[in-house]
């Protein structure tokens, strides 16, 4: 099993990775139980939750949502390859789609990845022949998401 122990920050600690693992889990925990969890004093959890913000580390506060539960059955997670040309007028334009929920350019297998949320097969077939059609756009991978086994950030 790896541990998050060691990550190259010698501004954090191990009682600084623990305040991230309960906020990640959920980020309206209250300072004092994280402080009983961590064996420090609400205070100090308070200045350690500041250091990791000012540091960049905590980017935001958010939710995570259930897009099923919210009417989206189909989620694909698509790798798209693009013309080395066009790659930022094709994130532009991706940017802007409201079904596209997360947007990567990488180094791997395509040169973008996305995870689109659709209300079902049809609309996600055709969100995803939207894509093939932009200029640019040499090929689109998609993998339909059929269950979630493990999701967290930390």
């Amino acid at each position: 099993m790896s541990s998050l122990s060691g990550l190259g920050n010698p501004e954090i600690d191990e009682k600084d990775l623990k305040i991230l693992r309960i906020l990640s889990k959920n980020a309206r925990v209250p300072f004092s139980e994280i402080a009983r969890e961590v064996e420090l004093s609400d205070v100090a959890v308070m200045k350690r939750v500041r250091k990791l913000e000012q540091l960049g580390i905590i980017k935001k506060y958010t939710i995570l949502v259930d897009p099923r539960k919210l009417g989206f059955k189909s989620i694909s997670i698509t790798g798209i390859d693009v013309e080395p040309e066009y790659l930022f007028s094709v994130v532009d334009k991706l940017r802007s789609m409201p079904n596209v929920k997360f947007l990567a350019i990488t180094s791997g297998d395509h040169s973008i990845m996305t995870i689109i949320w659709a209300r079902d097969s049809d609309e996600i077939s055709k969100i995803h022949e939207e894509l093939s059609k932009i200029r640019g756009v040499k090929r689109v991978c998609p993998a339909i998401v059929l269950d979630v086994i493990k999701d967290e950030t930390l």
